[in-house]
């Protein structure tokens, strides 16, 4: 593999600031948000369907800047990044592998993650290429920013629907991870083990597989 891809939220951040945030903003218990959270990613639907369902007709982008404005904008920090995420990237650019950040994501998630010093080789998000998953657009970005074959490229990703399949569709591997609602949801779903290359319960098995 000559280039890794990674999704961002629940792949390689945790989401219970962004959602505790949200739910904080809108006036609503955290427990009431999460649970609205978990109904919606049961049935398969966009994880923004929960917002609408605390307070319907909400327009969410005027949201967003009224929440910028106030100074209740987005924040990632050290403590949001999963344990796994450094050692795995690290050890994999010491192996020679590209490393790349790209996920659905706002441009000011894109500015914090690369003012973090991650060890990668790009970083990039949704918002910033105009585009999102599970968009072709986005993973034929994917695949340009790889530099690679699509089967030299491998994108790791937590949620089916928006990191496996659209990915496989567009020629690239893929690995699967077990990791926060999605991926633990659907992890032993007869056809997410099907079409996943790799099934992996942590980042650092990237670098054994590509040093195997």
């Amino acid at each position: 593999m000559e280039t890794i891809v990674f999704d961002i939220g629940e792949t390689l951040t945790r989401d219970d600031r962004y959602w505790n945030r949200w739910a904080d903003w809108l006036g609503a218990p955290r427990y009431t948000l999460a649970a609205l959270v978990g109904a919606v990613t049961a049935q398969g639907r966009d994880n923004a369907d929960a917002l609408g369902l605390l307070r319907p007709g909400i327009d969410v982008k005027a949201e967003y800047a009224a929440r910028e404005a106030a100074g209740m904008g987005e924040v990632l920090d050290e403590d949001d990044l999963y344990e796994d995420v450094r050692p795995a990237l690290g050890g994999l650019r010491k192996l020679g592998v590209r490393v790349i950040i790209a996920g659905n994501q706002t441009p000011r998630v894109g500015e914090i993650l690369r003012s973090m010093n991650l060890p990668a080789d790009l970083i990039v998000t949704s918002g910033e290429w105009g585009c999102a998953k599970p968009s072709p657009e986005f993973f034929a970005r994917v695949l340009d920013a790889s530099g690679a074959a699509p089967h030299e490229t491998v994108y790791v990703g937590d949620h089916p629907a928006n990191d496996l399949y659209p990915a496989k569709a567009a020629g690239l591997r893929v690995a699967v991870l077990r990791r926060g609602p999605w991926g633990h949801l659907w992890a032993d779903d007869p056809d997410v083990w099907a079409a996943a290359d790799w099934r992996i319960d942590s980042l650092t098995e990237l670098t054994a597989f590509i040093a195997d």
